[in-house]
């Protein structure tokens, strides 16, 4: 099991792209100051005290560590084996109907939350042990608490609503644009708290296992479904019969894949022979094959489902991720689907996503780590940003 996720040199960028931020974005360079304005507003209607912690990495020099409220940086010490306490890095937040202004310095990295107790991270060798609460024995198990990831840096702003780890804390993230306008994303329906979790415990199949409810019996959490697998709360074989499925099909059929909307002559072609789908260009050479996946690949578009950061390779595994956790190979052999009434229907599908979907406001979240696949994915981006904004929104 994977307990320690470590904040090393690569979390900036294995962070983004597992949220769909992308960090080095092209294009021209604004005058994005040092600085940015971070407005963080209490509208929970909780009375617990919150905390305010804004770590990642320092885009400038390339170091680990944490800003203070002033968006001062202030890079970790080192850590020990075993791992040894990190420095308080707290936030005092906001108390419940108020609001505080922090300072974002340019980061690649997270903003966390927690309601009444402060986050515990230690520090290891190689870095930041960030929280693991799929571990029943990481101390932070119990506690409230929720993150949004983020880029700023000179070509801008970007700032999402993740739930590609846990759906946990209901919060929203905005930005004021340089020509004035609001962009926000991420706040649930009325009701949408409760009616994702009623939905969760209803769905057969050992889905309500992803539930985590501290000693009392209180919510926290619903772990995501590769966390899930990982721990044995949800079955390893739970998407073994649409993997069965699509692997008949495409047998048989070609899959095309289309990654990139603006290269639309830029295509893919799929076809299953025995225990590997080989991907040909337009040439048929084979440029890239895939063992069949299993669950746990499925749900955190890894391991047989490995995404590099190049061409050719990432975009179709990207894309086939997309795929596999909407469930529309079947539906449609020319991916990425761009039309998500189709996303989720059939019965073997992520129940996760497809439920945190169907209670967001806009409909736009991060359910799987690469549901920006077709832009569905709950983010905001300005070049030119004036403020960024974190709402901690109503739980009911």
């Amino acid at each position: 099991m994977r307990i320690n996720r470590k904040l090393t040199a690569a979390l900036a960028a294995a962070a983004t792209v597992a949220a769909g931020l992308i960090a080095t974005m092209a294009g021209p360079a604004n005058a994005v100051p040092p600085t940015i304005p971070l407005k963080i507003t209490n509208s929970s209607g909780r009375g617990d005290p919150v905390y305010i912690y804004n770590l990642g990495t320092n885009l400038t020099t390339g170091q680990q560590g944490w800003a203070d409220a002033s968006g001062t940086f202030h890079a970790w010490p080192a850590g020990g084996n075993p791992p040894t306490p990190a420095p308080d890095a707290s936030i005092a937040g906001p108390g419940n109907g108020g609001s505080i202004t922090i300072q974002m310095p340019k980061f690649s990295g997270r903003v966390y939350f927690s309601y009444g107790q402060k986050l515990v991270f230690k520090l290891t060798t190689g870095g930041l042990v960030q929280p693991a609460v799929q571990n029943p024995s990481d101390p932070n198990r119990n506690i409230l608490f929720s993150w949004t990831e983020y880029t700023l840096n000179d070509s801008g702003l970007w700032i999402n609503s993740t739930q590609v780890d846990m759906f946990s804390v209901p919060y929203a993230v905005g930005v004021l644009q340089g020509n004035g306008n609001t962009l926000s994303t991420g706040h649930l329906k009325p009701g949408g708290y409760n009616n994702f979790f009623n939905a969760l415990r209803g769905q057969p199949g050992g889905w309500a296992n992803l539930i985590q409810t501290a000693p009392d019996g209180r919510v926290l959490r619903a772990l995501a479904p590769t966390y899930g697998v990982e721990i044995g709360a949800l079955p390893a074989t739970v998407m073994d019969d649409y993997v069965n499925r699509v692997w008949s099909k495409y047998s048989s059929q070609t899959l095309t894949v289309t990654p990139f909307g603006d290269q639309p002559n830029t295509k893919y072609f799929g076809r299953v022979s025995g225990n590997v789908m080989n991907f040909t260009n337009s040439a048929g050479q084979v440029v890239t094959s895939f063992q069949k996946p299993n669950s746990a690949s499925i749900f955190g578009c890894a391991g047989l489902l490995d995404a590099p950061n190049d061409l050719v390779r990432g975009p179709i595994s990207r894309t086939l991720c997309a795929g596999y956790n909407r469930s529309t190979l079947l539906t449609n052999p020319n991916q990425p689907d761009a039309n998500d009434s189709g996303f989720y229907l059939d019965n073997v599908t992520n129940h996760y996503s497809r439920k945190i979907h169907a209670q967001m406001a806009d409909g736009k979240a991060y359910g799987f780590a690469f549901d920006d696949v077709g832009n569905h994915e709950a983010l905001v981006h300005d070049g030119n940003p004036q403020t960024a904004y974190i709402t901690l929104d109503p739980f009911n």
